[in-house]
Order: structure tokens, then C-alpha cells, then sequence
């Protein structure tokens, strides 16, 4: 049976994409020029360590925790409507943030800031599904969306450190209010509106279990990553993990659930979520210990090593435009499992980094590594957001996101781990038990010590953080290179969707389910 081509999109549809760039392109400056920031909203504001560690981290929990909830609402009651909402309410609070005259006024700001943005990029990734059925120009605009996700990773310490050069801390959070006024200026003329029109009401139990099951777990990796093993992250992730099978149990009683468990029911969808997941884990821990090794065992500044960064995250751009193309050629599978590969390399680059004269090699094996993820991250992105039914893409665009904001924290916190193993294991000796907890500590230690005892703690420091820089990106390399053997087993067949999802029936499919009205 001849299947009709899916039509392509128009003008309208790519100025809606370069509308749709803007959040992603925020989201990501957001929470990288916050860390500059720091230290002197600290300073005006008399926060303490516990409060600054609420700044800088109560962003990434609320959007985290409201993620899978935003996604499945903006099905129901339109995408493009829970774009706009979240646009204002980003901007009010940005400007809370901004004008905040106590720290607790600007954890609450940074709260509601998290919660507006867990709207914007399921409805993002969602609306471009929707507007370009076509499936190699969605591969393009999804490259498109991710690219733009990155470069703001990339422009966050250059354009932080020339804001707060000239202007007060505020400054970094009022960087978002243009950006979504002239979103919500440009959203209503150039993006349809699509909801799922057979979407029953929201369960409001199942939002609590979401946020009562992703909150803790999220925050006990954190933890984890931080200090190590102990009473409180434990019960915390035991807790995430109790209501998260209750979460669960309770989605497959109700007719109209706030996550369809039948979308894992997708062999692509699913091994996508999983690629993913672990393949942004790899990239999350070992970057953490390349900025640490810049700054520590380098002793460059926070600026100086934010610009050596800078092509590595510009590589993941380059990886994620070229990924569409290839894809064009090659099966997805084979791009995905390529772009592994690479990432092994690149990994493989940086075991070999020494602890002295290494910025050449370091910034190589980065630029590698992002590459790879790069390739890997656009396409995995489509396939998620490819393989389920139009009706489902918001739910399907939120896992995708959580999926990468599990595998940060998973990453962090368990790669970030060998590293400090690694590193607790060279420093060994008497005198050497408060530089053990870390290599800050070591280089403070240090420099309290006569020139000779000084420098050869120092050295040893640097060697231990080194080495377990090198053991890190080894057993990166060989998780990347079994999510490459993944992607070939499971993801060999069809390049596009396979529908809606092997248990999902055939139903939902059709387009005619989602209205698509202007």
C-alpha cells in the first residue's frame, strides 16, 4: 500500500524554528554564567555555603522534577499556550531574581525560574515535532534546536564574564527577558497550536508521586557526587526510588495517565532514552574533573578556563548540524553508533593526559569527546520525539529531557566518584588527611607548608587529580563504546518511527488525532 509523503515545511515553519532556538538557547546561557555570579551576589547578599549550594542548585531540581508533568500538560491543554505561560513567567521571575534584595528572595526567584523553564523545552522540542513531519527537515531542525542548547553552553562564561565586568550580578538573569518577550511577541504569529484533544484531566496525584519520586532521587545523586555516600542521600534516592514504583503502579490503573508507560514499549524510543541518558553521563563526569584539572592542577582562571572549554562545546555543535546529514546517508543507527566510537577516542585522548604541559592533549580529547556526543544527541533527540505518535510528542519530548538530566547528576556523581578514588589513593602518608578530601584542600594546604614540603604535596596533588582524570575518561571510553554496541542490536531497523510504540494501539497514530489549528 503506497503511503503518502508527509508534507514539507514552509517558511513559516523555519522562522518558527529560529523563535523555538531562542528558549534552548537561554535554558543553557542560564546555568552556566550563574557560576560566575556567584561569588558576588554571595558577597552583597551574606549567603552562606549551605545557601549558595540552594542557588545554584534549586534551578536544576524544579526543572527536573516538573519536566515530565509540563510535558504531558502542554498535550492537553496546547503546546504552543504552555510555551507562552512559560515564557511570562520566566521573565517575571528572572526579574525577581535580578532585583532580589536577600538570598532567600533569590532561591525562591531561582525556584520559579526552574518551574517556568520545565515548560519550555518539552513544549520546544514538541512543537518542532509537530511542525516539521517531514523526517529528514526534522532532523535538521531538531540538530538545529540542539546546537543552539550547546552554544549557549559554550557563550554562558563569555558573555557572564563581560556582563559582570561592566554591570551589577543581577545583570546574568535579565539576560533571559528580552529573549522571551520577543518570544512572546513572535510565538503567536509563526507557531501552531497542537493538544491532544482525547487527553482526560491532569491527575494531580500523579504530579505529586512524579515530584515526590524525581526530587529526591535527583537530589541524593547530587549528594552523592558531593560528599560521598551517607544517611541522607541514601534515604533520599531510596525514598525517589519507594514513590517512583508507586508513580508507577498508578499509571498503568488510569485511562488518561500523566506518563503513557506504552511508549517504552518502542524498541527505538526506549534504546534512544538509554543512549542517551548514559552517553550524556560520560560527558557530564569527566567535563566536571577536565574544568576541575583547568583550574587545580593548570591553575588557570575560572574566565581563562571557560574560553579553553569554549571548542569543545563549539565540536558538539559542529557534531549535531553534521549528524542530520549523515543520517541522510547512512542508517541513524550507524550515525549514533559512529558517534560513539568517536566519543571513544576522544576519551581515549584524555587518559593520556600528564599532569604538567597537558592543555594540548586535554583540549583535544574534549573537542573528541563533543564531537561524538554531538552526533549522538541530535539524532537520538529525533528518534525520541520521531518514534511515538504526534499526540504523545510532548511526554515523549520531556523523557528526553529527563533523560539527560538524569544522566548529568548519574554522571557526576559516579564517574565524578573514580576520580576522587583515584585521587584519595595517591595521597597517602601522615600530614596528608585534610588535603585527601579534595585537591582545593590539598592546594590550601600547601600553601601553609615551608617551600620544599609545599610544593611536593602540591605535586602529588596534581598527579592523584590527574590520575584519576585519566582512569575516569577510560571507563567512559568503554561505556561509549558499549552504548555504540547498543545502538547497532537495537537500532538497525527503520531509520524513522515505528509508530506509536509496539504496545500503543494503532489508534492513536493518526494525525487526525492532534488538532493542529493556527
Amino acid at each position: 500500500m503506497h503511503q503518502e509523503a508527509p508534507e514539507r515545511a514552509g517558511r513559516r515553519e523555519w522562522l518558527g524554528l529560529a523563535v523555538l532556538a531562542l528558549p534552548a538557547l537561554l535554558l543553557a546561557l542560564d546555568l552556566s554564567v550563574l557560576y560566575l555570579a556567584l561569588p558576588r551576589l554571595s558577597e552583597d547578599l551574606g549567603s552562606n555555603s549551605v545557601q549558595q549550594l540552594w542557588i545554584t542548585d534549586i534551578y536544576g531540581f524544579m526543572v527536573a522534577g516538573f519536566l515530565v508533568t509540563m510535558g504531558t500538560l502542554g498535550d492537553r491543554i496546547g503546546r504552543r499556550k504552555l510555551l507562552l505561560i512559560g515564557a511570562t513567567a520566566f521573565a517575571a521571575s528572572s526579574v525577581l531574581a535580578a532585583f532580589s534584595g536577600s538570598t532567600w528572595m533569590l532561591i525562591a526567584a531561582r525556584a520559579l525560574m526552574g518551574i517556568a523553564g520545565a515548560t519550555l523545552a518539552p513544549s520546544t522540542l514538541a512543537l518542532i515535532s509537530n511542525m516539521f513531519r517531514d523526517p529528514k527537515q526534522r532532523g535538521t531542525a531538531v540538530a538545529v534546536y540542539v546546537s543552539c542548547f550547546m552554544g549557549g553552553a559554550a557563550l554562558g562564561p563569555v558573555v557572564g564574564g563581560l556582563l559582570l565586568q561592566w554591570f551589577w550580578w543581577g545583570s546574568v538573569f535579565l539576560l533571559g527577558v528580552p529573549v522571551m518577550v520577543l518570544l512572546l511577541i513572535a510565538g503567536p504569529l509563526l507557531l501552531p497550536e497542537y493538544r491532544d484533544e482525547s487527553a482526560g484531566r491532569l491527575d494531580l496525584v500523579s504530579v505529586v508521586l512524579s515530584l515526590l519520586a524525581i526530587l529526591p532521587f535527583i537530589y541524593g545523586v547530587k549528594e552523592f557526587a558531593k560528599d560521598g555516600i551517607g544517611l541522607v542521600p541514601v534515604i533520599a534516592v531510596v525514598a525517589g526510588l519507594g514513590f517512583g514504583t508507586l508513580f508507577v503502579r498508578r499509571q498503568r490503573g488510569l485511562t488518561s495517565p500523566l506518563l503513557d508507560l506504552r511508549l517504552f514499549g518502542n524498541r527505538a524510543f526506549s534504546s534512544a532514552l538509554v543512549i542517551l541518558m548514559f552517553g550524556v553521563a560520560t560527558q557530564g563526569g569527566v567535563m566536571l574533573l577536565v574544568s576541575q584539572y583547568l583550574q587545580t592542577v593548570l591553575a588557570l582562571s575560572p574566565m581563562t578556563a571557560g574560553l579553553w572549554l569554549v571548542p569543545s562545546s563549539l565540536a558538539m555543535v559542529v557534531g549535531a548540524q553534521l549528524a542530520p546529514h549523515l543520517a541522510h546517508r547512512l542508517h541513524p543507527g550507524w550515525v549514533i553508533t559512529g558517534g560513539m566510537a568517536v566519543a571513544a577516542v576522544g576519551y581515549t585522548l584524555l587518559v593520556f593526559v600528564p599532569s604538567t604541559g597537558g592543555l594540548p592533549l586535554l583540549v583535544a580529547g574534549a573537542v573528541v569527546v563533543f564531537l561524538g556526543i554531538g552526533l549522538m544527541s541530535a539524532l537520538a533527540n529525533n528518534l525520541i520525539v520521531g518514534s511515538v505518535s504526534p499526540r504523545k510528542a510532548g511526554s515523549a519530548a520531556a523523557l528526553a529531557q529527563t533523560s539527560g538530566d538524569f544522566g548529568i547528576a548519574f554522571g557526576v556523581a559516579a564517574i565524578g566518584s573514580i576520580g576522587t578514588a583515584v585521587y584519595t589513593a595517591h595521597l597517602t602518608g601522615p600530614g596528608t588527611e585534610v588535603a585527601r578530601n579534595s585537591i582545593t584542600d590539598a592546594i590550601t594546604v600547601a600553601g601553609r607548608l615551608p617551600g620544599a614540603q609545599g610544593a611536593d604535596l602540591l605535586a602529588r596533588a596534581r598527579d592523584g587529580f590527574t590520575a584519576g582524570l585519566n582512569i575516569a575518561a577510560g571507563a567512559s571510553a568503554v561505556l561509549v563504546l558499549a552504548l555504540a554496541v547498543l545502538a547497532v542490536f537495537t537500532l538497525r531497523r527503520g531509520s524513522e518511527a515505528d509508530g506509536a510504540g509496539e504496545d500503543e494501539p494503532a489508534a492513536d497514530t493518526p494525525a487526525e488525532t492532534v488538532r493542529a489549528a493556527d
